[in-house]
């Protein structure tokens, strides 16, 4: 409502000016330090007073008297040396919301318009469980769908699976080659409840062992990358069983969250589609990329640095990364396309998956249904058998996509937007975002919580690191786990009363919206240092916190409110009008305004390409709600209109808190 009514705002301005003073000048619109100021303000006669050369303030009154009404708008007033205040009519923006409610308009949008925009997030590689680091990655992705839908877009949500890759090739070896097993034994081990977990430790070993003999390790990579790509041998058999495997305990995992996906698209049908053979020529056709012919990557196909000639980096600064989860500490090779031995590096590969989303191909996939969906799930994937012929259309091409990948690799983001520049592709590449999130790391009593041995220096660190590739780390499923437990705890200690079906669903809502909350309200460039008692506390900026006040507002219609309907429809505009006006009602006007705000809140977020507003929004309106129910006597106000208007403002927020919650993939149970 607030978001809709500065775009009016906005664009009347813009209107007028360009009738009055035949200019065309974008209008910004600021929110005033204090509500008796107005509710949004606008500096735009400064710069128009050095185009007219006249006095700001002049300016700012002659648009003041002459400006058009619009619609919601109370009145316009000049402030200071030329600012433009506007004052929205307070019983009209109550009006609004009450007819929103009535009608269920709060949603913006279905989802279902303009152009097409993909979403990429989780991509955990297939080679073990998934850990906190990659729940970050995808409550973020998941969020950022949610808020786009809810502004009308259309989305599509893909989870891009490297199941031909160096992190799935390091689990065969040690499958194969270290624990001695047959591809029979392999398959019967993936049956197994924690098979996911049991990969976890043999990745961890694999890399140990590797590290102590490098040269065998590059052999026996190689040699089983190779057979992989190429699909024969024992190596390509039980890698098709490892990934498929353990991409349905991914898809497990993620569903607790209530996180899904519309297509997996996997690794594999890049190289046996040819949508590598035909991106490989598009690059060597276009200089993208070059034979490297001497120094350590002679024998490479190689993406110089964009104004360096191809040998720039032909040695110990080119490096290619494994492209592993975000635990990949060496950083090895990312310059390189394809390596001396043949086999496709992740960022070659990514390079042909990314002309695909934006349609530049000329090759489309074939669809199949996911069979370790989760139940009631319809997950699609890649396939190179038979298409079934009742896939949505995915390979229409996509306006903008957004890469939801650790920071860490940045730079491999932009050798992919600097290969799609070089075929010609300037505006995809301008609208292919990496979406960058930095690492979760532990706090040392959360760290000491899990088992993990500090010594005295960690232990005094702000946070704990932990790695996968080292075998350390918080396992998404252990995680999720241990939060339903202590959760349980407090819901048994609470509501004794609750079946056990109902305290095993409370306690899962409250975890799910602690864990989801806490990763959501750092900004994406912050380092988050994960804490069990810091993101299940009832107090602060806390995902339970803003649940809570959900509850206390369902507490409140037990007690005998009337539906929500009717009591917003009790109170008529000029009342809600009396009721916001003058000083006396500047309470009631800013909870009533923030709980109209959550619009601009998502348009925040998409314009800012960060969730973390809306999780800020949710918190502060959760806040305010708790402070107008400590001040206002809901339930015992003697005068009717106005207790009518204090439970219909009541039942607005809730609304409006739940529908923030939404987009935060959080829910609200009935108690707490």
């Amino acid at each position: 409502m607030y978001q809709t009514l500065k775009d009016r705002l906005r664009d009347a301005l813009a209107r007028h000016i360009a009738f009055a003073y035949h200019v065309d000048m974008d209008v910004t619109l600021e929110r005033p330090p204090r509500i008796e100021m107005g509710e949004a303000a606008s500096p735009l006669c400064f710069e128009l007073a050095k185009r007219l050369k006249k006095a700001p303030r002049i300016l700012a009154q002659e648009i003041a008297n002459a400006l058009p009404e619009v619609a919601g708008i109370e009145r316009i007033e000049v402030a200071g040396a030329g600012y433009l205040n506007a004052y929205f009519a307070r019983g009209a923006f109550w009006a609004d919301l009450a007819k929103e409610e009535k009608s269920g308009e709060s949603n913006p949008g279905s989802g279902t318009g303009g152009g097409k925009i993909i979403v990429e997030h989780t991509s955990i590689n297939p080679n073990k469980a998934a850990h906190i680091g990659h729940v970050r990655n995808a409550v973020l992705g998941d969020t950022l769908v949610r808020i786009l839908r809810h502004a009308g877009r259309r989305v599509q949500v893909q989870n891009y699976i490297d199941n031909t890759g160096v992190q799935v090739a390091d689990v065969v070896i040690g499958l194969l080659w270290m624990e001695k097993r047959t591809p029979v034994s392999v398959k019967m081990m993936a049956m197994e409840p924690h098979f996911d977990y049991d990969c976890w430790d043999i990745y961890a070993k694999a890399t140990q062992f590797f590290a102590a003999d490098q040269a065998q390790a590059t052999k026996l990579r190689g040699e089983t990358l190779r057979a992989i790509e190429e699909g024969r041998g024992e190596e390509a058999e039980v890698a098709e069983v490892v990934a498929d495997a353990i991409v349905t305990f991914h898809l497990r995992t993620m569903a607790r969250l209530g996180i899904h996906y519309d297509l997996l698209a996997r690794e594999s049908e890049i190289l046996h589609l040819k949508f590598w053979d035909a991106a490989f020529e598009m690059l060597k056709k276009s200089g993208a990329i070059v034979l490297a012919t001497t120094g350590k990557m002679a024998g490479c196909w190689i993406m110089p640095a964009e104004k360096e000639s191809a040998d720039v980096k032909c040695g110990e600064e080119a490096t290619e990364t494994a492209a592993d989860d975000g635990d990949d500490e060496d950083n090895m090779q990312d310059k390189i396309i394809v390596r001396s031995n043949g086999t496709v590096t992740y960022v070659g590969k990514d390079i042909a998956y990314q002309l695909w989303k934006f349609g530049l191909l000329g090759k489309d996939f074939k669809y199949a249904k996911w069979k370790g969906a989760p139940p009631e799930e319809t997950v699609w994937a890649t396939t190179s058998l038979k298409s079934d012929q009742q896939a949505p259309n995915f390979g229409a091409p996509a306006t903008t996509v957004y890469n939801v990948i650790d920071a860490r690799q940045a730079y491999l983001q932009n050798v992919v937007a600097q290969g799609l520049r070089a075929l010609g592709h300037a505006k995809e590449a301008e609208h292919s975002i990496h979406f960058a999130y930095e690492i979760v790391a532990l706090t040392p009593r959360c760290a000491a919580e899990l088992g993990y041995e500090l010594t005295e220096e960690e232990a005094k660190k702000p946070y704990v690191e932990v790695s996968g590739r080292r075998g350390h780390g918080v396992k998404a499923d252990d995680l999720i786990d241990k939060l339903e437990a202590a959760t349980m705890q407090e819901v048994r200690e609470r509501h004794a009363e609750m079946s056990e079906a109902e305290q095993v669903q409370t306690a899962h809502i409250i975890a799910v919206g602690a864990l989801r909350y806490f990763l959501l309200k750092f900004t994406r460039n912050s380092i988050i240092a994960f804490d069990f008692a810091d993101a299940l506390s009832f107090e602060g900026e806390t995902g339970p916190y803003c649940q809570y006040a959900v509850v206390r507002i369902r507490g409140i219609r037990r007690k005998g409110l009337e539906t929500v309907g009717a009591a917003i429809g009790a109170v008529s505009t000029e009342t809600a009008s009396a009721l916001l006006g003058g000083t006396a009602g500047n309470d009631l006007w800013e909870l009533l305004l923030l709980a109209g705000s959550l619009d601009q809140a998502a348009e925040l977020a998409i314009s800012g390409q960060e969730p973390a507003f809306v999780a800020t929004y949710a918190f502060r309106l959760a806040q305010a709600f708790n402070l107008f129910y400590h001040k206002f006597h809901i339930l015992s106000e003697p005068d009717e209109q106005k207790r009518g208007f204090l439970l219909g403002l009541t039942e607005v927020v809730e609304r409006q808190l739940l529908t923030a919650l939404s987009l935060l993939g959080i829910e609200a149970p009935e108690k707490m």
